[in-house]
């Protein structure tokens, strides 16, 4: 099957229509939406608490660790959906595969229990 530049017409004009479709949303809502400012409005609000004090507090680092920790068991275990489902069709190949898979996830599981990754001070 040949292909020539012609025959990606239609994935640049889609890609032209849908960066102009933003871009005009933007500037439109920009020029027509409400411009009114007051001390009231552009004042921080969250939550229904009053801001207090600086937003520039040092996080600790576990608290990052701890989150790329749930993402990166998180995508892992996304993983075992389509071997559950094709489990039959894999058949023993793929029964050993997903062994190996799953003792090096518990390696690593056990590597971060031993650290203490997942404790609070």
């Amino acid at each position: 099957m040949q292909t020539n530049q012609l025959s990606y017409l239609p994935i640049l004009i889609q890609f032209i229509l849908a960066v102009g479709f933003v871009v005009g949303t933007v500037i439109i809502s920009g020029k027509l939406g409400p411009k009114r400012h007051s001390a009231v409005k552009d004042e921080n609000f969250e939550c229904g608490i009053e801001s207090v004090g600086n937003a520039r507090i040092p996080f600790s680092v576990k608290y990052f660790l701890v989150a790329i920790l749930f993402v990166l068991f998180d995508v892992e275990v996304i993983f075992l959906y389509p071997w559950a489902i094709n489990f039959k069709e894999l058949g023993m190949e793929g029964m050993v595969k997903m062994v190996i898979f799953m003792l090096l996830l518990l390696i690593g599981f056990f590597y971060i229990v031993k650290k203490k990754a997942l404790e609070w001070e």
